[in-house]
């Protein structure tokens, strides 16, 4: 993982902490999950407040996040907002903390002057052994403290000033009183600096959950789709009334659920010329041929000349892959016809020629279900799929782990909404 490291492609863009009152709050934060304090005097941060050289001192890379639920939180400033997560069980944490910190953004930043919020994104599960526990997350509740029990005294210090305005002879009252000061000299004005979270439950909508070997669930709106392994406990037979299940390897199945929600944009002329979605893939394709044939290859001389020129040389290898020939085939058809019919197409090569709708709301997520049954796109996979990309990179050889890091710096790393916008039709504002 070093070169990912050296290219911020793996904890990328996080926040380095090394002031000595930020490390005292994070420790007290720490302390009050009944783990251990740091002994570092300098370490990263996401927005969650996960630490890679924290994860890595304890052993445990869990330690924001046990039994891979209630995903817990440090805030130690508003800027963290801004920070990627780079280390979750569900796909939908990041948007979550977004929305924590918009509805909550003044509370943040007053809070954060003199103390830490932490606390857990807390729901009805506590373990997930079965499908059922994935689906009974509706809603998440966000469970806050503070280090230094700012919340607690601001609370506090709002009750005794309602006495005193409510009750004639609370004024008289001086051990009162001089808790007031006591405590106004620590939370500040409360009535100009608002010490308490506004909103603390968030919908828990469409997302991807790390268990059972990857779980996608979609709502809509009389019916929720589970699409996993038929493996899985619970595929079935957890609410099948209200629930449709999909293989993940029934891609026929899996196709007509995608296109008949319209999640998907099927291939028109329009996009797949300009984006060159289909040149990209069929070069992923063949690099990645080429390196399960011959571990040592060197993908650094792969130009598409080189790879045209390997495909007819491994046209055995190239034809029962299938994706390459039918990517090349299916470019020209759209050129010259301006679409390309489906159901002709077979149903587990569909995937190839398909992207998420940009217009739906679950675009991310339907992109990360495509990127992750197309094992060669380690672009496509490290957008939207990191932890299979991160799997993926792990039994890569040497040089082409040396190519993939290459090829993200000079492709997405250089311009990634443009690089989004262009291949996936990613609009951001």
């Amino acid at each position: 993982m070093k070169r990912l490291l050296e290219s911020e492609l793996i904890y990328g863009r996080l926040l380095t902490v090394d002031a000595p009152h930020l490390i005292a709050r994070y420790n007290k934060a720490l302390k009050g999950f009944g783990l251990p304090e740091t002994k570092l005097e300098r370490f990263d941060i996401d927005m969650t407040g996960f630490s890679p050289e924290i994860a890595e001192e304890l052993d445990n890379r869990d330690y924001l996040d046990p039994l891979r639920v209630n995903r817990r939180f440090i805030i130690l400033t508003p800027e963290q907002e801004n920070l990627p997560v780079v280390h979750t069980s569900f796909s939908n944490t990041a948007g979550l903390m977004h929305e924590f910190y918009r509805a909550n953004a003044r509370t943040i930043s007053a809070v954060t002057i003199k103390d830490a919020l932490y606390g857990e994104i807390e729901d009805s599960v506590a373990k997930v052994e079965h499908i059922e526990d994935l689906l009974s997350i509706n809603e998440v509740n966000f469970r806050v403290h503070s280090a230094e029990d700012i919340l607690g005294k601001a609370s506090e210090l709002r009750m005794l000033a309602d006495q005193v305005t409510s009750q004639p002879d609370a004024w008289r009252d001086d051990a009162m009183l001089n808790r007031m000061v006591e405590l106004a000299k620590i939370t500040g004005d409360i009535r100009q600096n608002t010490l308490v979270p506004d909103q603390l439950v968030f919908r828990h909508d469409a997302f991807w959950a790390d268990h059972f070997g990857g779980v996608f669930v979609f709502h809509d709106a009389r019916n929720t789709t589970v699409i996993c392994r038929a493996d899985t406990p619970g595929f079935r037979k957890a609410r099948p009334w209200q629930v449709s299940y999909i293989d993940i390897d029934d891609h026929d199945t899996l196709y007509g659920f995608l296109a008949r929600t319209r999640r998907i944009e099927l291939p028109q002329a329009s996009w797949v010329i300009a984006s060159g979605l289909y040149q990209h893939r069929m070069r992923m394709i063949l690099l990645g041929l080429a390196s399960a044939k011959d571990p040592n290859f060197d993908p650094e001389r792969a130009d598409m000349v080189w790879l045209q020129t390997w495909a007819h040389m491994n046209t055995d290898r190239v034809l029962a892959d299938g994706g390459y020939p039918l990517l090349n085939e299916m470019l020209r058809v759209a050129d010259t016809t301006g679409s390309i019919r489906m159901p002709d197409i077979a149903a587990k090569n569909r995937f190839l020629l398909i992207r998420a709708e940009p217009t739906h709301p679950d675009q991310w997520l339907v992109n990360r279900l495509i990127a992750s049954l197309q094992p060669h796109d380690f672009v496509s996979r490290f957008i939207f799929d990191k932890q299979g990309f991160y799997k993926a990179y792990e039994a890569y050889p040497e040089k082409f782990r040396e190519h993939v890091v290459k090829t993200l710096e000079s492709t997405y790393l250089r311009d990634k909404a443009g690089f989004r916008r262009r291949l996936y039709g990613i609009q951001e504002e």
